[in-house]
């Protein structure tokens, strides 16, 4: 069958490999899962459900859930085949922001998936006038609960009703709103077509072949976001097996129960994840540390997908193996956006066997741009891959990365002025990154918005530098400032957890136990952390070097407001709230 509209994704999976697990969530700390045919069923019960409810074609529906859970998905298609359209919503949005998607789109329905994002939408009812109700996905007392929905739509015999909307829907139907995250600004509502989207995902698939049968797939990186999205459009198209992590603070635990071959991680995941492999290695006694350095110094030298001479293979079976070991065993590679990774931490991962295949792209896009492959004609170091079918990349003149192709979003909803300022006159859409393209190959060098220029009229490119700060276990996040200023400094968010381990082995005059306050103001630990920032100088131009520091004394997050759901910086929060701290920085110039 050909895959026009987003939810055709689910009937070629019912009808070419259906799976007795497809999607499985847990529930009471068990795996529960539904199969393809339990799947399909649930969706036209929905579907006859919002019907019977008076949905009706246009009608906008938000989605707001505080986890990947299999809830969502069985909505999101249910949505689809009757021609409404899904809003998926962040749930740590301000108050503020939240009024004004559900008023831009007026949303007339509203499914949430806890009782916190129930109290939080229910407050602000008042002031969406279009809001008729809120549902739960969990149990919560006084609150609709989302199943009343589908047993209003267990009597199948309304579903020629269905299948009557089915066949009215078009590939160029507007299937979502997707607002997006806000590092500046107000949220922009983009308007993606069943047809933006499928293209996305039909083009991207020869990119990413992974060579094993009932691919397990653990989907961590927040499902509202479009990138996750569409990569789980991906799995079940494939009729890969997809696992719901439950939060970020329970990721490990769940590769290690699901034993993932692929997943779709962010820059700063892999930092993490690399730190704490890197502590548990040089922490293992003496032997055992010099061991596990000596095949880091291998893996350094390392080029993806090519033959490992005896020193890796060595390397491999003293060092390499465990580490995938501790990722589950089953690892075949990871899928990284959001932000650049560092191209030797991706080396590194590529010599333990497990490659990051980086890519790029935007909720504008549907989002993929372009994205790496598993084998060396696909894949270089520091790219995000080679530009996938049915999209063209040009590289105007001051290096902006311009894009047309079936993947890119029609317009802004209810804003002519912006849309029409994403755009060249000849149609080529603005993604705002700066880069370049070599044998197909893309390059990004830095968000062009993120740039800032010194009084000095010297260029800052603020992420390469933070990549490098972050490498360092003393810091957990940095930001560069430092715009119209004399010289670039640095916010920076210590690694209090590492911090606190430090002042144990050390004899400071600081206390182990000592508040995240106490940390940030120490000048010792200012000192300490000063240190890391001159390794990364050395690393950077006389004009890029960071000449003063401020620690922050609370954990940036996206709940606090600095971290955008895919864990970028939100840049003009950030400053915002630690404006004293920034003020200091530049006191005396």
């Amino acid at each position: 069958m050909s895959i026009v509209r987003l939810f055709d994704i689910l009937y070629y999976q019912l009808h070419n490999d259906p799976l007795e697990a497809a999607l499985s969530m847990k529930t009471n700390n068990q795996w529960v899962s539904i199969s393809t045919a339990e799947l399909a069923n649930r969706v036209n019960q929905v579907s006859r459900g919002l019907l019977k409810y008076g949905i009706k074609p246009g009608d906008k529906i938000a989605l707001i859930t505080s986890g990947n859970r299999t809830e969502w998905q069985i909505m999101d298609f249910a949505i689809q085949q009757i021609g409404a359209i899904s809003i998926p919503i962040y749930p740590t949005i301000s108050k503020e922001d939240t009024i004004f998607i559900f008023n831009n789109t007026q949303i007339n329905f509203c499914f949430v998936s806890d009782e916190n994002l129930y109290l939080k939408i229910k407050e602000i009812k008042g002031e969406c006038p279009d809001l008729v109700s809120i549902f739960t996905f969990e149990e919560v007392k006084g609150a609709p609960h989302w199943l009343e929905i589908a047993d209003m739509g267990k009597d199948d015999s309304t579903q020629y009703e269905v299948e009557s909307l089915k066949d009215m829907i078009k590939a160029d139907d507007i299937v979502t709103i997707i607002y997006t995250s806000g590092t500046t600004g107000r949220p922009k509502g983009v308007m993606l077509s069943h047809a933006n989207i499928v293209s996305n995902v039909l083009s991207i698939d020869p990119q990413i072949v992974i060579p094993t049968k009932n691919c397990r797939t653990l989907s961590f990186l927040p499902i509202c976001h479009v990138f996750e999205r569409m990569v789980n459009y991906v799995f079940i198209y494939r009729s890969y097996p997809i696992y719901y992590a439950e939060s970020i603070e329970k990721i490990a635990e769940n590769v290690r129960e699901v034993k993932p071959h692929l997943m779709t991680v962010v820059p700063r995941l892999v930092e993490k994840v690399y730190n704490a492999i890197y502590q548990k290695g040089i922490s293992s006694g003496k032997l055992k540390s010099q061991i596990f350095l000596w095949a880091l110094k291998v893996g350094q030298k390392y080029v993806p997908f090519t033959n490992r001479n005896w020193k890796h293979l060595l390397a491999d079976t003293l060092v390499f193996k465990k580490w995938r070991e501790g990722l589950g065993g089953d690892f075949i590679c990871m899928i990284c956006g959001s932000a650049s990774l560092l191209p030797d931490l991706n080396r590194l991962f590529a010599a333990a066997g497990i490659p990051i295949l980086e890519g790029y792209g935007l909720t504008e896009t549907s989002p993929v741009i372009a994205v790496n492959g598993l084998s060396k004609k696909l894949f270089r170091l520091g790219t995000v891959g080679t530009v996938i079918q049915n999209t063209k990349v040009k590289i105007a003149e001051d290096g902006e990365i311009l894009v047309k192709g079936t993947g890119i979003f029609k317009s802004y909803y209810n804003d002519d002025e912006k849309t029409h300022d994403a755009f060249t006159e000849d149609d080529w859409f603005k993604t705002g990154d700066i880069g370049r393209l070599e044998e197909g190959f893309l390059t990004i060098t830095d968000r062009k918005k993120e740039i800032f220029k010194t009084s000095g009229g010297k260029y800052i490119t603020p992420q390469i530098t933070e990549n490098y700060l972050q490498q360092s276990r003393f810091i957990e996040q940095a930001m560069v400032v430092g715009d119209g200023k004399k010289m670039p400094c640095a916010l920076i968010q210590p690694d209090f957890e590492f911090i606190r381990k430090y002042i144990s082995y050390k004899p400071l005059p600081l206390n182990e136990k000592a508040s995240l306050q106490e940390i940030a103001e120490s000048p010792i630990i200012k000192e300490r952390i000063m240190k890391e920032v001159e390794k990364t100088n050395h690393l950077l131009g006389k004009w890029e070097k960071i000449k003063k520091i401020e620690l922050t004394p609370e954990i940036w997050s996206i709940e606090g407001g600095e971290l955008t759901p895919t864990l970028k910086l939100k840049r003009r929060d950030i400053k915002k709230k630690y404006i004293e701290l920034y003020n200091r920085l530049y006191m005396d110039c």
